[in-house]
């Protein structure tokens, strides 16, 4: 039998983001439960939606009204179940609006894609929240956190979160971080809860 290779996976860089998903559909079942923590254009909550199902539920935090509506239509155009709840609030407020464990989680720091720049998340939010998500996460569920280095706050919430992240019990949490060498921006964190 002869080998074919698709000429269009040849040239194509690593993109981080489609990676963390494929953690994520390691741990998040149709019927699950999941948690968008920063939904800005709403591909994430989208992508979480389609994966738990009609059965499963989603919840996704932003604190700018345009995430809301740019979400709602990404939803809508993605054709996703109505299994999503969208929250005006911050993510640091998780557990004032979930109150089950979680199986997956996704941070996707920064500020929104194509909206105001000088709008990001911040530590004092992202700190909180992360700890939060770590709480809500049921036995073999996962987190993944992607930081942008790239700009002051970016920076310094990425060496706290990996500060915060080398304090995590082994035994319970395993986190790995997963970044291309040569470049510094963005990375993410995989936090795996052991069954």
């Amino acid at each position: 039998m002869e080998n074919t290779i698709d000429n269009d996976s040849f040239g194509r860089m690593i993109d981080l983001l489609e990676v963390q998903k494929l953690f994520i559909l390691n741990h998040l079942a149709p019927g699950g439960t999941a948690v968008d923590f920063t939904m800005g254009n709403g591909h994430d909550t989208s992508f979480l939606s389609r994966t738990v199902g009609k059965d499963g539920r989603v919840y996704a935090f932003d604190v700018q009204p345009e995430a809301l509506e740019s979400t709602r239509k990404t939803l809508t155009a993605d054709g996703c179940p109505d299994n999503v709840t969208l929250i005006l609030d911050s993510h640091s407020n998780v557990k004032n609006y979930v109150h089950e464990p979680i199986n997956a989680g996704m941070f996707n720091l920064g500020f929104m894609p194509g909206g105001d720049k000088s709008k990001t998340t911040m530590r004092t939010t992202t700190m909180p929240a992360v700890v939060s998500a770590i709480e809500l996460l049921a036995p073999g569920g996962v987190l993944t956190v992607a930081v942008y280095p790239g700009h002051a706050e970016g920076d310094a919430e990425g060496r706290e979160l990996r500060e915060y992240f080398s304090t995590l019990d082994r035994h319970v949490l395993c986190c790995t971080e997963i970044h291309i060498v040569n470049s510094s921006s963005p990375f993410f964190t995989v936090i795996e809860r052991r069954l």
